[in-house]
């Protein structure tokens, strides 16, 4: 059976997003431009389980009409449990820029901008970052500009930190106590040397780190049937590209 790899991802996040030792997720809001977030998301839905998703990428039925600033409400209001961040350059303190590279503005490569990151980052108990691409000129040592810090100083309020950081290769997990990542799965196909080789930071191995978990034959189903209904309308090329589904003419 071939697994794709935005297929193994969405099930990575959906465990991560399901993770008992975690605050519980009621209520998971999916940012604008994340195919396999959103995926990750449906698939908890779809498998039964209470949660609410507000998918601002979701042309028909988007519960909110005046967009962001809806959401920011809602997560001022302590009713956001969990969002997903990235970043074009994330780096060993879970630090995020989305302005760009060299000196400040960016000027070397300006990136899509923080937007309302920082805030987001700061106000939502539960973060997940995601980077399909995982090399050493995205998983830096130290960001050029930290548009979302990943820890704050004593007496800076914040609701949470991230609770990990999925890539193309791994998954790390992340630890606010010290501000480090540990690695916490290895994707099929890759080793701690060649994920050390791509990655720009260091960071925590323990002795036998398990490889990240196929997805269920029911998990893919799901993903490759009713999952991929849900999303046609709004990422049609990638449920073309992942799923071999294309719209009704």
């Amino acid at each position: 059976m071939t697994i794709k790899l935005e297929e193994r991802l969405a099930a990575t996040l959906a465990r991560l997003i399901l993770d008992p030792a975690a605050p519980p997720a009621r209520h998971i809001a999916v940012g604008a431009a994340s195919p396999i977030p959103a995926a990750a998301c449906w698939l908890v839905k779809k498998q039964g389980h209470p949660v609410r998703l507000s998918l601002l990428h979701k042309r028909t039925g988007n519960p909110f009409s005046e967009g962001s600033r809806e959401l920011f409400d809602l997560t001022g209001q302590g009713r956001i449990d969990l969002f997903f961040l990235g970043g074009g350059q994330i780096d060993g303190q879970a630090n995020l820029n989305l302005v760009g590279t060299g000196e400040w503005p960016g000027k070397s490569v300006r990136f899509p901008g923080s937007f309302g990151s920082a805030y987001m980052y700061f106000m939502t108990p539960r973060t997940i970052l995601f980077r399909e691409e995982h090399s050493a000129r995205v998983l830096v040592q130290k960001v050029d500009n930290i548009s979302a810090p990943g820890v704050s100083e004593p007496g800076v309020f914040r609701r949470g930190t991230a609770q990990a950081l999925v890539t193309g290769k791994c998954v790390f997990a992340f630890h606010p106590d010290r501000a480090r990542f540990s690695l916490a799965s290895i994707h099929p196909g890759e080793t701690v040397d060649s994920i050390r080789a791509a990655t720009g930071f260091d960071f925590d191995v323990a002795d036998d780190v398990p490889q990240t978990p196929d997805p269920t034959e029911a998990e893919l189903a799901l993903l490759r049937g009713p999952i991929c209904d849900e999303m046609l309308e709004t990422y049609p090329e990638f449920c073309a590209r992942v799923f071999d589904r294309k719209l009704a003419a």
